[in-house]
Parts: structure tokens; sequence; C-alpha cells
């Protein structure tokens, strides 16, 4: 419930704090984006995507998947830390006094704010252990090289590292349908590292449902 001795003083009603048209803000004259505190935010060309992947591959070949995955969980543990504090800053609490709808809701918020696509959590199989993420239009499949295996090691790290600081136990992220190879959304698994190992000779072999039955067995 809403005080009212909050509203004579802060005269607002806190709404979401990722909410589209209000969280990034521009100017043109200088070419610069930020958030609405204030801190610099960088758009990322088309172009410097495809040439991540391109680049690499050509340099590192298959263990471009590793190096991917390993930026992606230096920018999620980092991504996890501001998105606290912007949280915190927003609504004048901590993240672990809110509400878990309405922290849910700004994660899947701030994921369309940045322009990461659209996140949903799937929580039916949390009682056996896993998180189901599910994400559709992502920017890094839409450009990741066509191969027979999901391709979105980065999105992968950064959610791996973000729940791992939401949690306060290492946990590990596995990809098993991207949309780089057709599929309707990227899907992933998150869980124990131990847990998780079994499923990653199934990748592009079992269907997504068979994998986490296989796990839940």
């Amino acid at each position: 419930m809403i005080s009212v001795a909050d509203l004579l003083l802060k005269n607002r009603i806190p709404g979401n704090c990722f909410a589209t048209g209000t969280y990034v803000r521009g100017d043109i004259e200088m070419g610069l984006l930020e958030n609405q505190q204030g801190d610099r935010l960088l758009a990322l060309p088309e172009t410097l995507i495809q040439a991540i992947y391109a680049g690499l591959d050509k340099e590192t070949g298959q263990a471009a998947r590793l190096v991917l995955m390993n930026c992606g969980r230096w920018w999620g543990k980092n991504f996890y830390t501001r998105f606290c504090e912007q949280l915190t800053l927003y609504y004048d609490q901590a993240p672990a006094d809110m509400p878990m709808v309405e922290f849910m809701q700004a994660i899947e918020q701030c994921w369309i704010a940045h322009g990461w696509g659209k996140i949903e959590m799937d929580q039916t199989y949390q009682n056996r252990g896993f998180l189901v993420i599910n994400i559709r239009n992502s920017i890094f499949a839409r450009h990741a090289p066509k191969t027979n295996q999901p391709a979105c090691y980065l999105e992968a790290g950064i959610l791996a590292a973000f729940f791992s600081q939401l949690t306060g136990r290492e946990l590990d992220c596995l990809q098993t349908t991207c949309e780089s190879m057709g599929a309707d959304c990227n899907r992933f698994i998150i869980g124990l590292p131990k847990r998780l190992q079994p499923a990653e000779v199934m990748i592009g072999k079992m269907e997504h449902e068979a994998i986490l039955q296989r796990l839940c067995q």
C-alpha cells in the first residue's frame, strides 16, 4: 500500500524503473545515451555484433563459445550489481525487500529497455532445481552465425552470473533452442553445474522438454 506521507514528500507514485520511454534518455546533439540516473549507456551496432562473432570464430575457433560465455559471466555479474543499485535508488528499498512479482517484472522490463529482446521466466521446474528462461527477438541470436548448435553463449553467461548473484549459489546455464536455428525463441535452463552437465550431450539431439524430463529423473 502506498503511504500518503510518502506521496506528500516524494510527490510521485513509482512505476516500473525500466519503463519504456522513461528509462533511456538521449541527447541527439551530443550523441549520448543515458538512463534516468544519468549513467551512460552504449548502443551496439549490428555490424559490431556480427564482427564479434566472425572475429572470435576466426581467431579462436571452437574456443569462441568459451570466450563468449566468460564475457557474458563478467557482464552479468556487473549487470546484476547495477540492476540492484538502480532498483534501490528508484524504489527506496533493497531488492530483497521487494515483492517477487515486482522484482520479476523489473527484470523483464529491464531486458526490453536495453534492447535485448523479451525475457520470460518459467518456474514450472523450480521445485526440481531448474529455472527455464525464454528470450524472444534476441539481438544476439539475430546476428549469430548459422550452425547446428545454439549460439547465444553470451546470453547464457549473463543469465548464469545474474542468477548466481541473485541466489548466492554458483549456477550454470545451458541453451537448448536458438532463434538462429529457426526456433520460436531461445530457451535456457539454469541450475547447478553438476546437474546440468549430463544435458550437454543432448543439445541438438533431443527436444527442450525431453531434456528437462531427463534432467529431472
